[in-house]
């Protein structure tokens, strides 16, 4: 058996970012020859990514881009098991990879984005890092004028897409679309079922209780409709000047909305309740 050398095991570290004892086991069984550990262990990469893959990833980041034009917004959401890794430098990188490829290629197709190099990037990143990781899913957005938005701790972001208006506009209303979370654009969008869901919770309240039901009806009416309001993007008192209504706004500019989409990470996703020192001991003795 050819004698592995310290600068061996520092190279392979420094080439594929292994801890040293998995580079060390690497190289005893590539015979010393670096290349070979590195073919290895990208062969390895896909069983040891899909490992992982069963774990939750509900962190995370948001990432958006809008072409030069404001004609075309992209944005993608990808995921990390911990908030920590959400900060690493490569798994960003690799982040902007996925929205740069989706950008490119308009593609909102998770299966048919991430692919190819783009998933032996994932693959191999999973086995750098140690954790789960997987580009979630991507939107696209086309009108007179798009503009996007992404919160400072990249952890929420919109898109919204205009007729008529500026990109200044466009980007202040995803500032807006991201801080407030309306649930639809206009009152009527607002589904059926979930105006009958806010009825059943008007109807159990207190103050509900023994009244005659052209009352019940009246109060009801009046409930409901400020839940249309406090739901619906252009009733919306504007995030930068909440005494001004969306809808006045936009005919200020001459606009009208389109659409808009807005990612939060981790949104709908159920979150492993994880005990942590559990986990490590685990490890340990693994």
């Amino acid at each position: 058996m050819a004698a592995i050398s310290a600068a061996q095991v520092k190279e392979l570290r420094e080439r594929t970012g292994l801890g040293m004892m998995e580079c060390k086991k690497a190289l005893v069984e590539a015979e010393g020859d670096v290349e070979t550990a590195i073919s290895n262990l990208r062969k390895n990469s896909g069983l040891k990514a899909a490992k992982k893959a069963g774990r939750t990833a509900a962190e995370g980041v948001v990432r958006l881009k809008v072409t030069d034009d404001a004609s075309v917004g992209m944005m993608v959401e990808v995921n990390s098991e911990t908030d920590f890794v959400a900060r690493d430098d490569g798994f960003l990188a690799f982040a902007d990879r996925v929205l740069d490829t989706a950008f490119q290629n308009g593609e909102t197709d998770i299966e048919k984005l991430v692919v190819d190099d783009l998933e032996k990037e994932r693959e191999e990143l999973v086995q750098k890092i140690g954790e789960n990781i997987t580009a979630r899913r991507a939107v696209r957005l086309e009108g007179d004028v798009v503009g996007g938005y992404v919160h400072s701790t990249n952890g929420m972001g919109a898109l919204v897409a205009l007729k008529g208006g500026s990109g200044e506009l466009a980007r202040d209303l995803a500032m807006h679309v991201t801080a407030v979370n309306p649930r639809v654009a206009t009152p009527d969008d607002m589904p059926e079922e979930e105006v009958e869901k806010e009825r059943e919770v008007i109807r159990s309240q207190p103050d509900m209780e023994g009244k005659k039901p052209e009352i019940v009806e009246k109060m009801m009416s009046g409930r409901i409709q400020k839940f249309l309001k406090e739901n619906s993007l252009v009733e919306q008192g504007f995030v930068k000047n909440p005494d001004q209504a969306v809808k006045d706004l936009l005919k200020e500019h001459g606009a009208e909305l389109v659409s808009f989409v807005r990612y939060e990470v981790g949104e709908g996703i159920q979150k492993d309740e994880t005990d942590f020192a559990s986990e490590v001991a685990a490890q340990l003795k693994g």
